[in-house]
C-alpha cells in the first residue's frame, strides 16, 4: 500500500471504530487513536536521517516494509557512551564450556514453548497501547518471576522487575548477578501488531514476537537450573529483557538504554531473539534449515563469536544475512554504544512474510526449530556469563 492510500485506510479505520467493535473489546482495545492522529513523532530511518510523521504513517512505513525508530523522546541516546574511551570487551577465541552446558542443553523442552507460546498467543492483540498489551505483560512479568523466585536465584540476589512506560504495556527485566556488574543481555520483544489497524484487529503475533520471547523464556528457565549461576559465580551478570512496544520504533529498548546509557551500566554484549520458528520458506526455497545470523549495523566481534555458538551447540549450521537499519531491539544498543547482535529464523529473504496480521499463527512454526535458537540463547550466554570479557 502506497502513501496515496491513507485517506481510504483512515476512512476503513473511521467505519470500524464506528460500527463494528464488538461488546467485549470496548473495554479492552484503545478505541480513539482519531485523537492523536495529527500528533508528530521524530523518527530516524537511517543513521542522521530523521523524519516528523503522525502515527498513521509510522505503519504506511511498516507496511512498505521501512523499519524506524522513534526518537522523539530518546534523541540523546548514545551520547555519553560513544563520546567514552572505553575498551570494547574481548569475546572468547572459541565456547569452551561444553562438558558442562551439555546437561543444561538436554534440559531445554519444546513443550515448556509451546504451552507458553499457546497462552501468549491467545490475548486478542499485544499492541502495546491496548489493555490486552498490558494484560500480557503482566502474564509474562507473572511467568519469569516465578521462574527466579523457584530457582533460589533470589537468596543470592537475583531479581525480576517491570521497566515501566508510559503507554501502559511495561518491558520485562530479569537480573541475575555475577562477580561483577558488567552485563550480558539476551532480549526478545513481547509486543505485537497488525498493521492494517493497530487498535482493532487481532495480532497474535506467534512469530514475531512472541516465538522469540518464550525462546528466551525457556533459555532463562534452564539457566537457573546452574547451581554455579544461582550462586553468582559466573564472572558477569546476566540479564533476560522482553521489550515492549518494538513495533512502535524500538521504544521500550530504547528507554531501557537511555536509563542504562545514564547510569552508567557497563553492557558487554546483548544478543536479540526475533521471530525464531519459521522455516517453511527456507524450505520452500530448496535450502537447509539454518539459523540467520543477521551482519549489517551489528558488533562484528560478537557475530563472529554467536557463528561459533551455533556451531558448537545447535544441530543446524548458520546462514548470514541482513535486515537494515533498526529492524529489531538490537539496534538500541548499539545505538547507546553496546555491542549488539542479532539471530533470527533464516535468511530474511525467506522469513516468515504472515508478520503483522491476523494469520501470525502457531501451526505455521517449528517448535524443533525454536529449540535450536533456545540452544543458541543458552549456550551464549552461559559461556559469556564465565567469559572475562
Amino acid at each position: 500500500m502506497k502513501l496515496s492510500a491513507l485517506s481510504t485506510l483512515a476512512l476503513s479505520a473511521a467505519v470500524v471504530h464506528s460500527r463494528f467493535v464488538e461488546q467485549h473489546e470496548s473495554n479492552q482495545v484503545v478505541l480513539n487513536a482519531e485523537a492523536v492522529d495529527n500528533e508528530l513523532y521524530l523518527i530516524e530511518v537511517a543513521p542522521g536521517k530523521t523524519l516528523w510523521v503522525t502515527e498513521e504513517e509510522k505503519w504506511e512505513l511498516r507496511r512498505n516494509g521501512e523499519q524506524f525508530m522513534d526518537i522523539t523522546t530518546t534523541q540523546g541516546l548514545g551520547s555519553t557512551l560513544k563520546a567514552s574511551s572505553k575498551e570494547a570487551p574481548k569475546f572468547p577465541k572459541l565456547p569452551a564450556l561444553s562438558k558442562e552446558l551439555s546437561p543444561l542443553l538436554k534440559d531445554l523442552s519444546k513443550s515448556n514453548m509451546q504451552e507458553n507460546l499457546e497462552h501468549f498467543t491467545s490475548f486478542h492483540t499485544r499492541y502495546y497501547k491496548s489493555d490486552y498489551g498490558r494484560q500480557s505483560s503482566e502474564w509474562l512479568l507473572e511467568q519469569v518471576s516465578n521462574l527466579v523466585k523457584d530457582s533460589g536465584a533470589e537468596a543470592n540476589g537475583a531479581f525480576v522487575k517491570p521497566f515501566l512506560h508510559p503507554w501502559g504495556q511495561n518491558s520485562v527485566i530479569a537480573t541475575i548477578p555475577g562477580k561483577k556488574n558488567s552485563t550480558v543481555v539476551v532480549g526478545a520483544h513481547q509486543d505485537s501488531i497488525n498493521l492494517f489497524i493497530p487498535s482493532i484487529f487481532s495480532a497474535p503475533g506467534a512469530d514475531d514476537d512472541g516465538s522469540g520471547t518464550v525462546t528466551i523464556l525457556e533459555a532463562l528457565r534452564v539457566l537457573l537450573t546452574s547451581k554455579d549461576i544461582i550462586e553468582g559465580k559466573g564472572e558477569n551478570t546476566v540479564e533476560f529483557h522482553w521489550y515492549s512496544a518494538e513495533e512502535g520504533g524500538l521504544l521500550g529498548s530504547q528507554a531501557i538504554f537511555s536509563a542504562y546509557e545514564k547510569e552508567g551500566r557497563d553492557i558487554k554484549a546483548m544478543l536479540q531473539q526475533d521471530m525464531t520458528g519459521y522455516v517453511q520458506g527456507t524450505l520452500d526455497a530448496g535450502k537447509k534449515e539454518s539459523v540467520g545470523v543477521i551482519t549489517d549495523f551489528v558488533d562484528p566481534a560478537l557475530t563472529d563469536f554467536i557463528k561459533k555458538i551455533v556451531t558448537e551447540y545447535c544441530d543446524i549450521p548458520f546462514v548470514e544475512t541482513k535486515c537494515g537499519y533498526a529492524c529489531s531491539d538490537h539496534a538500541s544498543a548499539s545505538k547507546a554504544g553496546y555491542p549488539s547482535a542479532f539471530v533470527i529464523e533464516s535468511a530474511f529473504d525467506d522469513s516468515d512474510k504472515r508478520i503483522h496480521t491476523s494469520d501470525d499463527l502457531i501451526k505455521y512454526l517449528s517448535f524443533d526449530h525454536m529449540l535450536q535458537h533456545a540452544k543458541l540463547t543458552l549456550g551464549l550466554v552461559y559461556e559469556l556469563a564465565f567469559a572475562k570479557l
